[in-house]
């Protein structure tokens, strides 16, 4: 049996990155490959240190193939996509050289303003194949001479329906209180300052279901304070949040994709969604969205719901976006590329 490993900064919490990762784990399971995680912190099989964003020195070149040695195909999530960790993309590079190979892009340097003086990231080599997650990075990637392919993410479209009267009784949301949910993230890109202004508009409860990350506490704290609505900060699960809510935000600036985008029409929610560039690829497959910066057009839906709109969106999301997509999509890449076997 082949065995395929998937190596990431970290993999196992509620990043995009390691969620669709877990995906593609279960992808190439599906697709006959053993499969084994490798990650410098989080949930993996193996955790490497050295390769954790935060890391004070990256792992060494013996680590990394030993960690790789009995692998017939490497995953890399990210790592080599991001100079986050820029000595741990370095070694890892390095020890893949010659090696079968997918570099699995979820964000490029260039679309990070920080980052867009950085040279040398993505890496290439002949024998890896380089998969994108949206049309704008592929065009970009060709740009830079690089060729990829690609594959969307995938999603549970059968996934059950959580518990809404059980979830609004954990956060002391009462039955009449409207509830809009930012089921991401707090960093700058994400714009909580947008979700907060709808919820306001609306005279809702503003739920943020992620943590604070890249030095954004502060001003979470900052903007949570100020809030002229209720505001609730807790986790819980995607399906639950989903089913507690009444609307969902997501007004985002930059996503590499943007989950909610497919999520929210698996569950059945209206999305109230920012104007990213690639929000707009995604928008060509027929979503029924409303936007984030006009609350109007949602005020009046949640007067006098209509929910063609809801089945529409689901309709999308299970002809386009499903897991059994995706295993099509990863096994077709993989035999044209003579990296699977049968």
């Amino acid at each position: 049996m082949q065995v395929a490993a998937i190596l990431s900064f970290r993999l196992g919490g509620p990043d995009g990155v390691s969620v669709e990762a877990d995906k593609w784990r279960r992808a190439l399971t599906a697709l006959g490959l053993a499969v084994t995680t490798v990650a410098g912190e989080g949930d993996a099989d193996l955790i490497l240190p050295g390769l954790a964003i935060d890391a004070a020195e990256p792992p060494t070149r013996a680590e990394v193939a030993g960690a790789l040695a009995s692998a017939d195909l490497v995953v890399v999530e990210n790592l080599c996509s991001l100079p986050l960790n820029p000595g741990a993309t370095g070694v890892v590079a390095e020890v893949l050289r010659g090696r079968p190979a997918v570099l699995h892009h979820h964000d490029l340097p260039w679309q990070r303003a920080r980052f867009a003086d950085v040279a040398g990231i993505p890496p290439d080599d002949a024998a890896w194949r380089h998969v994108t997650i949206n049309e704008l990075s592929r065009r970009q990637l060709a740009e830079h001479g690089i060729d990829a392919t690609t594959i969307r993410n995938a999603f549970d479209v059968d996934a059950p329906a959580g518990d809404r009267d059980a979830t609004r009784a954990s956060i002391d949301v009462t039955a009449g209180e409207r509830l809009v949910l930012q089921p991401t993230r707090a960093i700058a890109r994400k714009n909580v300052p947008g979700a907060i202004a709808l919820a306001e508009a609306l005279g809702a409860t503003y739920w943020l279901l992620g943590p604070a990350e890249e030095g954004y506490g502060p001003e979470l704290e900052r903007l949570l304070a100020a809030a002229r609505c209720r505001t609730i900060r807790r986790p819980a699960s995607i399906a639950d949040a989903y089913a507690a809510c009444d609307a969902v935000a997501f007004p985002s600036t930059w996503e590499g994709f943007g989950n909610p985008t497919v999520e929210s029409a698996v569950h059945r929610r209206p999305l109230a969604i920012g104007d990213y560039p690639v929000a707009r690829e995604l928008a060509a497959y027929g979503f029924r969205w409303f936007p984030a910066a006009d609350p109007r057009p949602l005020a009046t839906w949640l007067d006098a719901p209509d929910i063609s709109p809801l089945d529409h969106n689901q309709t999308i999301a299970r002809r386009h976006f499903s897991l059994d997509r995706l295993v099509e999509r990863l096994g077709a890449r993989l035999r044209e590329a003579g990296l699977l076997k049968g």
